[in-house]
């Protein structure tokens, strides 16, 4: 197998009707963004004084909030962080967080994806007001 062909041809855009290929203008709909946004509203804060202590990736959430309210973060990348922190506050997903020792190993591989991503969005600002954030709540 040479290094432009791929076990199975789905992989290289040769199946499951490669034709139709999803319109990526369409990807980040702006209705869909204002509902994430209304979510990470609600949700983010109560959930995060709840499990901050909790989860290993509460410096990444925290930093991901900072940077998707940061002006100077681009609309694509906001969105994606949006749409992270949503599926980070929602009561339901794929591993229910109430499980105890993997309860939050869906929400931290959606942010390891998300930084995989768009990371270079993350500056050290924003990691700064992250850590700084963790240590006082820390000690409240």
């Amino acid at each position: 197998m040479s290094a432009n062909e791929k076990a199975s041809p789905h992989v290289n855009g040769r199946g499951f009707g490669a034709e139709k290929v999803i319109d990526p203008s369409r990807a980040l709909v702006p209705a869909v963004q204002r509902v994430n946004e209304q979510r990470v509203a609600r949700g983010f804060w109560p959930k995060m004084r709840k499990v901050a202590s909790k989860v290993p990736f509460a410096s990444d959430a925290l930093s991901v909030w900072f940077c998707a309210k940061d002006p100077a973060t681009p609309f694509r990348a906001k969105a994606m962080m949006t749409a992270a922190l949503a599926y980070f506050v929602l009561p339901t997903d794929a591993i229910p967080d109430v499980l105890a020792g993997i309860g939050f190993t869906d929400d931290a591989a959606v942010f390891a994806a998300l930084i995989a991503l768009i990371g270079g969005n993350l500056k050290p600002r924003h990691k700064d007001e992250a850590k700084a954030l963790l240590r006082k709540m820390g000690e409240d």
